[in-house]
């Protein structure tokens, strides 16, 4: 593999941001703007294994079921945790998520200011739900 050193700019570390100077990234060229991969991998501290998810579908390669990290499996941990939060759309929720968005905007422009292309965004729409919990 060759490796090619670029900066980033962000390093996003807890309820925090901070900066580092560069990282390695592997392989010969950069993914394309707009050309996502098709597997994507997740995990977190307490799991007990890897999640490998269809990029196509958002569906585990394994079971077929959805994401642990889908929206609405988020979004229904996050409601019950405030369970006093009047009913909200998942898209005003994440609205009004201010170190979120703070940090999701400082992200986008690191990609823009390295050269890395653009966040991938998919429609609004996917964010205009309920739940009923």
């Amino acid at each position: 593999h060759s490796h090619r050193q670029q900066h980033v700019g962000y390093v996003f570390d807890g309820p925090h941001v901070s900066t580092f100077p560069s990282v390695w990234l592997s392989g010969a060229e950069y993914q394309h703007p707009g050309k996502a991969s098709c597997v994507s991998v997740n995990w977190t501290l307490g799991d007990t294994e890897l999640e490998v998810i269809n990029t196509a579908t958002g569906q585990r390669r394994d079971s077929g079921t959805p994401s642990r990290l889908c929206k609405h499996s988020l979004f229904t941990r996050w409601s019950r945790l405030y369970r006093k939060v009047r009913p909200l759309m998942y898209c005003e929720a994440k609205m009004a998520a201010c170190p979120y968005q703070t940090v999701k905007q400082q992200w986008f422009r690191s990609l823009q200011e390295t050269g890395l292309g653009t966040w991938v965004k998919k429609p609004p729409e996917q964010d205009q739900f309920l739940l009923s919990v």
